[in-house]
């Protein structure tokens, strides 16, 4: 194999592939050099002047290194591995660094076998991490639980490449012995661990980053950014579809620029397909000011290296082989996909079929509940003030405000108020938990929304004003076996199947994508704030590892004292 990169890349022998007439981004020196790009099965073998069996003709192109997404949750776009790959090779992106948290919460080890299995099928590279946190905290149930022995049983499966984000960072810091036994397990393999410790500093963090956990995505602050930049880590900047830190970017320059890496985390398919992926992060970004090498660095290069991936991210002798040839460095339009040495999409289209999708029985009809009635989601209060829950734009943040409340025949009274009861209910072993509470500012008016995607646990989360629809809402989750829904009063109830893990859908990303924006579009016409992603950012209201107040299936849950809390205020 090596007599047969050396001979093409003196060129004594043709090579593959010939990428003609490029100017490309070379992330070592920091600069857009000229060359012919020759290819020889997967590997690049030289820049120069080159003959190839196959030539694509790159006058006029920037060629980039592939996009490394740094941490994707697949489950998010909604869509199979197979579906995820058709929206985002065609945009750039080859390997992501993928936590199936999401199905594995759900479904357990065999929702992660899934995702490694089905994503075998498609030219995009998929590092999955064996997700650390399942459940995300104790306080809550979720479909699985894997502990310290389930992590050493699994973490030295061929399929695992690391440990998944770290998000119980108080186990960290406490020495918690099931949460040290799951790190070391890690590094005894191996495997590296990523982070997801929001807003830690100080001698707490100095702690965390001794379990040997080297990255994290849920920075805020500028000072958050440097002391962890400082002290070792890589930093993610985050560009979903509800969650989005572009602007910590601004904190980057030309010393510590190599600590960032891009990421997507939660991105949905609607997203995906009408305004890209990591491309899109990347005209914004240029579009902030940020310097287009840097930029592309921290999207490549940057990314390989903090999840040590040889020999990728670059473009260079030896080198992978994943190319994306772009119409410039501001508006990284995508002509040309290789991976691996084949080209794989051109013009913003795959070249590759995902019509035989791999789907076991194993992480189907995953939605286990008796019947709802309305009258389970009466919500009685004590007195005349209560505390409810908001969510800050943009992010999946929430705060809390006590708010002035009345009350009728032993229930909250929503009518006139820009309040909304908010119920989490347990899907997974028919225990009957209802968690429930109050909602201010989201606008909905006129029924129930529901979402069997609920972060992380993934029980159904439920927002409404009418009780009626709120049951109702329920109980259609359970017949279409998973998705989204809206109850309307007095009318119909409309809904959009998830049928795998309850996560994501069978279906096409065209179908799915349509179906989505009709769903929607409905929740935005019955009053939700156009400032809130609709449904995605309802999946985030249960998330006990992110501040403030969170709800869960076994009560409302306040984050900074990591503790139970009650909704009535006396």
């Amino acid at each position: 194999m090596l007599e047969k990169y050396i001979k093409a890349a003196r060129r004594e022998t043709k090579a593959d592939l010939v990428l003609k007439n490029a100017s490309y981004v070379d992330v070592f020196w920091g600069d857009v050099k000229k060359g012919d790009i020759a290819v020889v099965d997967e590997k690049i073998v030289g820049v120069g002047e080159y003959e190839g069996k196959e030539e694509i003709d790159c006058t006029g192109l920037v060629v980039t290194p592939g996009y490394i997404n740094g941490h994707v949750h697949i489950e998010s776009s909604q869509l199979s591995p197979e579906e995820f790959a058709s929206l985002v090779v065609p945009h750039g992106t080859t390997t992501v660094i993928a936590d199936p948290h999401e199905i594995t919460n759900v479904c357990g080890m065999a929702g992660a076998e899934y995702i490694a299995k089905a994503a075998a099928n498609v030219p995009l590279d998929v590092k999955v991490m064996l997700p650390s946190c399942v459940p995300a905290t104790p306080f809550e149930n979720a479909g699985a639980v894997l502990d310290g022995k389930d992590i050493e049983d699994n973490i030295n499966n061929d399929y695992i490449y690391g440990l998944a984000e770290f998000m119980n960072y108080p186990g960290v810091y406490n020495a918690d012995p099931d949460v040290v036994r799951k790190l070391e397990a890690a590094h005894n393999a191996g495997k590296m661990v990523d982070g997801h410790a929001p807003s830690l500093r100080g001698y707490d963090l100095n702690a965390y980053i001794c379990g040997g956990i080297s990255t994290d995505h849920e920075c805020v602050t500028k000072e958050e950014i440097e002391e962890k930049v400082s002290k070792g880590q890589y930093v993610h900047i985050r560009h979903g579809s509800s969650t989005q830190n572009l602007g910590n970017a601004m904190y980057m320059n030309s010393h510590n620029y190599r600590r960032f890496l891009l990421c997507t985390d939660d991105r949905h398919s609607v997203t995906l397909k009408e305004q890209g992926d990591l491309d899109d992060a990347l005209r914004k970004l240029v579009a902030m000011g940020i310097d287009p090498i840097m930029a592309v660095t921290c999207a490549t290069l940057n990314g390989a290296e903090a999840y040590g991936l040889k020999y990728r991210g670059g473009i260079a002798p030896y080198w992978q082989a994943d190319l994306v040839a772009v119409d410039n460095l501001k508006d990284f339009n995508v002509k040309y996909v290789i991976k691996s040495g084949k080209l794989v999409a051109k013009d913003s289209k795959p070249l590759f079929d995902t019509s035989k999708r791999y789907l076991p029985d194993n992480v189907l009809n995953t939605v286990h509940l008796n019947e709802m009635k309305p009258e389970d989601f009466v919500l009685p209060l004590r007195g005349r003030k209560a505390l409810a829950m908001t969510i800050l734009p943009g992010g999946v943040v929430t705060d809390k405000e006590v708010v002035e409340v009345e009350s009728r025949d032993g229930d909250v009274v929503l009518e006139g108020t820009d309040l909304l009861k908010l119920a989490v209910v347990e899907r997974h072993h028919y225990t009957g938990n209802i968690g429930k509470g109050l909602f201010k500012g989201y606008g909905f008016k006129g029924g129930c929304l529901g979402i069997t995607i609920a972060h992380d646990s993934h029980n159904i989360i439920l927002m409404g004003d009418d009780n009626e629809c709120m049951a109702r809402a329920a109980n259609k989750l359970k017949e279409i076996g998973g998705g989204m829904v809206i109850a309307v009063k007095g009318g119909e109830t409309y809904s959009l199947t998830l049928d795998i893990g309850g996560l994501m859908s069978s279906k096409d990303a065209d179908a799915l994508k349509d179906e989505s924006k009709e769903l929607l579009e409905r929740a935005y016409s019955m009053g939700v704030k156009r400032e809130y992603e609709a449904f995605m950012s309802l999946a985030f209201l249960s998330l006990s590892v992110i501040p403030k107040l969170k709800l869960l299936d076994t009560g409302l849950f306040d984050v900074e004292k990591f503790g139970f809390t009650d909704v009535n205020v006396d």
